[in-house]
Formats: structure tokens, C-alpha cells, sequence
């Protein structure tokens, strides 16, 4: 192996002309850490917020990248559960690289039916999705569930999720051209918000009910009208900003009971003692069997990382953006 690899680091922030690929040397994995040859990594809106600066937290200079899968290169002392040449996914920073570390509680085997460019499009959009619905919601058979953004990866995972938890589900995008692979995947309801009133769709098509869970990412352009969507004792949970960091609301939610629920899986106490096993144990299998597919919108050379923040900004694919290391 080779002393060096290539990498895309972020030493400033500003356009997508600040990243820069660059020589870098390769890490020694320490103590519970396994490192992977990166061959395919996932791409995510908060990765164009860490690179413009507006991501909370972010230090200079970094490595792009959240979430890859590869092959295992070398273990680190104490690591029993991986060996060396084993196909792997999982999310760690600094995945848009030849090589990476990964803690080995973030890693998982990557099952036989599924290509890199697959095992890359689960880790972060997935296990956010399961989170947001199981462990933040507990979200139970026979519910509703609204689903924001079902285009985006989190919002393409959680549909197949909630409808695997036995839930009616609706979902809302910016286009019917978004829509109609939400359709193809099953939802019940879909809503294009721009042309139409998201609670006036909801209300119809529950009978006035409402949903009991909601998946809230867009903000203020459709907080109001995802809070008029809501049933007696319903929950929202938050779970991104892409709309924007701000919302407002009127306190009369309290009159059905509202519960505003926010999460991060970077800092969520329950995301490696719950969110990870229940990960392991119940959606692997359905990888393994081909019950959940991971949703893969668009394959780009990893050379194309600036392409890739580009359509990040247009909002055009549905599912995954994977950026591609090393042939399959």
C-alpha cells in the first residue's frame, strides 16, 4: 500500500471552487478504528453547508464526505467484528477519498446483493430515516405518516421505511416529476406543494383526521400548512433545515396536542445504543433479502464532486447522489 492517497479537502470556505484535490497521507487506524479503500461515497445537502461555512461546528481544514462503502484495508487495535478485504458501508467524515477511518460502531457488512454505488446511497439517508421514525416517533402499525421532501435522501428512505412499519403514507415534493417515483414506491398520497395546499390534501384523504407523524426538512415555506396536516397527539419530527434554520408557529398547536420533536443522529444519546442495533437487526435483512433497495438517483465520477454540490442546489434527482472512487 501506498504511503499517500488523493483526497477533496476544504482548507476555506466558499464555492465549490474551494475544494481541492490534494495528496494526503494516508491514516493509521487507532484503537476500534478499521480503515476502508473507499470505493463509491454518498453525497449530502449538509456537506454544501460545510463547504460554504454554514454548517454549526465545522473546523478547517476537512475532508469532504459523510458516508461511503469500500473493502477493508487494515483493522486498528481491538477491532474483532471486520477482517481485511471485507465488503463494508457506513458513514464517517471524509468518504470523497482513496481511504478512510471509520469508528467500527459507525461500519456495517455490506450484504452480497448490494454494489458499492448501492452500500453508499444507505448510511446517512437511511439510518436518519430509521431514527426519525423508530426511535424519535415510534412510529406503530396502522399510522400516518407525511413524509417531506421524498425526493431528498432521507425523505426517498423513509417512505419505504414507514410503509414496511405497516403506516398509510403521504408525501410532498416541489414537482410532479419528483412525485412519480414516490408513486412507483408506494405512497398513498402525493402532494406537489407547489400547486397544492399540503393540510387541504391531508384532510381529504384522511377524512379530516389528519397524520400522526410528520418528517419535517423544508422550514418556514411549508411549517403552517404541515402543522394544519396534523391529527389529535400527532408528532413532527424535525429532522433538517433546507429551507432554512427558522420557523415560526402560532402556541395554538397545543390545542391538538402537538408534540415539535428535533433530532440529529451525530449527537442523539439513542442513535448508537438504539437507532444502530435496531439498524443492524431488522433493516439489514431487508438489504440482504431485497425487501428495502437503496434508492440510487445519479452516479458521477468522483472528479465530479463540484457537479454533484451543483445538483445538490437544483433539487432535480430523487433518492441519492453517489460519487464513484472505484469501479464496481
Amino acid at each position: 500500500m501506498s504511503e499517500t492517497m488523493q483526497g477533496w479537502v476544504v482548507h476555506e470556505f466558499g464555492g465549490p471552487e474551494v475544494m481541492q484535490w490534494e495528496s494526503l497521507p494516508i491514516p493509521e487506524p487507532g484503537p476500534g478504528q478499521v480503515l476502508v479503500a473507499v470505493h463509491a461515497s454518498g453525497m449530502n445537502f449538509a456537506e454544501t453547508r460545510m463547504r460554504a461555512g454554514s454548517y454549526s461546528g465545522q473546523p478547517l481544514p476537512f475532508v469532504m464526505g459523510m458516508e461511503g462503502a469500500g473493502t477493508v484495508a487494515a483493522l486498528g487495535p481491538g477491532v474483532e467484528g471486520f477482517a481485511v478485504g471485507q465488503r463494508v458501508f457506513g458513514r464517517a467524515r471524509g468518504c470523497h477519498a482513496d481511504y478512510v477511518l471509520f469508528d467500527e460502531a459507525h461500519l456495517m457488512p455490506l450484504p452480497d446483493r448490494l454494489s458499492f454505488v448501492e452500500g453508499a446511497a444507505i448510511p446517512v439517508g437511511w439510518l436518519t430515516a430509521w431514527h426519525a421514525l423508530h426511535t424519535v416517533a415510534r412510529v406503530q402499525p396502522g399510522q400516518r405518516v407525511l413524509i417531506e421532501a421524498v425526493a431528498g435522501s432521507v425523505g426517498s428512505a423513509a417512505l419505504p421505511i414507514a410503509r414496511a412499519a405497516g403506516c398509510w403514507t403521504a408525501v410532498t415534493a416541489s414537482s410532479d416529476h419528483k412525485l412519480e417515483p414516490a408513486r412507483a414506491a408506494g405512497a398513498d398520497l402525493a402532494i406537489n406543494y407547489r400547486d397544492q395546499r399540503i393540510s387541504q390534501c391531508v384532510r381529504d384523504a384522511t377524512g379530516g383526521a389528519g397524520v400522526d407523524v410528520a418528517l419535517m426538512t423544508i422550514g418556514e415555506a411549508t411549517a403552517q400548512e404541515l402543522f394544519d396536516s396534523m391529527g389529535m397527539d400527532g408528532k413532527v419530527v424535525m429532522f433538517g433545515s433546507t429551507g432554512g434554520k427558522d420557523i415560526t408557529f402560532n402556541l395554538a398547536i397545543g390545542m391538538v396536542n402537538m408534540q415539535l420533536l428535533s433530532m440529529s443522529i451525530s449527537t442523539s444519546p439513542q442513535y448508537p445504543t438504539e437507532t444502530l442495533p435496531g439498524f443492524r437487526r431488522e433493516a439489514l435483512p431487508r438489504f440482504a433479502d431485497g425487501r428495502f433497495r437503496p434508492i440510487v438517483g445519479e452516479v458521477l465520477p468522483l472528479a465530479e464532486l463540484a457537479r454533484a454540490h451543483a445538483m445538490i442546489g437544483e433539487r432535480r434527482h430523487y433518492g441519492k447522489i453517489i460519487l464513484q472512487v472505484k469501479p464496481d
